[in-house]
């Protein structure tokens, strides 16, 4: 019985690792619709978004399930409300791909990337792709501390984002609204996406130590 539990307690982590890959997947190929206007990686990322969704179900499912048949406590207990926070997290990482891929497939064919920004736009999309990377490596691993390195990687996501609106305020902007919309709109989203990714490696520190960071505390 004991074996049995703690396999499924295992299984969590390993649910929440596959939830990374796929977020990782989708906002790439959000990012790839987006710059090239490419409509069937759009719909890849929303069609796939199901996979991530069905994950984030099965974690819940298998967390309340252990809760009510087990009654864990102490370090157990903890890994089961954090997973289910950073299942949370994960989820709503897909989300924000979807979102970037809708914009896409909205300005289809067209790119709503006006040809200056596609560099700012792109680099923010690695910078997603390489937070979500190492969100899974840390829940992996359950390493606290490479997970409290992540706040300082999300800053260069932030500046990104501050250089987009930089842009689309200045003075010579002559892009139109509706491109000043997709632009703000996108940024935003992948602001977003990289404050989960944080979100997911505060709440492994939580898990491992017991200690809540000050940016966690101030969220509940």
């Amino acid at each position: 019985m004991r074996d049995t539990y703690h396999e499924e307690l295992d299984s969590l982590s390993e649910r929440l690792v596959e939830m990374t890959r796929l977020s990782r997947h989708a906002v790439a190929r959000a990012t790839t619709a987006l710059l090239d206007a490419d409509l069937n990686a759009a719909q890849e990322v929303i069609s796939g978004d199901e996979d991530i969704n069905r994950l984030d179900e099965e974690i819940e499912a298998t967390a309340f399930d252990l809760m009510a048949r087990q009654q864990p406590v102490a370090r157990d207990l903890r890994i089961i409300i954090t997973s289910l926070h950073m299942a949370g997290d994960l989820e709503r990482m897909g989300d924000h791909a979807v979102h970037i891929a809708k914009i896409a497939r909205r300005r289809h064919p067209d790119s709503a990337i006006p040809a200056e920004l596609r560099s700012t736009v792109l680099e923010m999309g690695h910078q997603a792709e390489l937070l979500v990377i190492k969100a899974g490596e840390v829940v992996n691993q359950r390493d606290a501390e490479t997970a409290k390195e992540m706040d300082s990687d999300d800053d260069r996501m932030d500046k990104l984002r501050r250089r987009l609106l930089t842009r689309i305020l200045d003075p010579n902007w002559r892009h139109g609204v509706e491109a000043t919309m997709d632009v703000t709109l996108a940024g935003r989203f992948y602001e977003r996406f990289g404050d989960h990714a944080v979100h997911v490696a505060d709440n492994l520190i939580y898990m491992v130590t017991g200690e809540r960071t000050r940016e966690s505390e101030s969220e509940v």
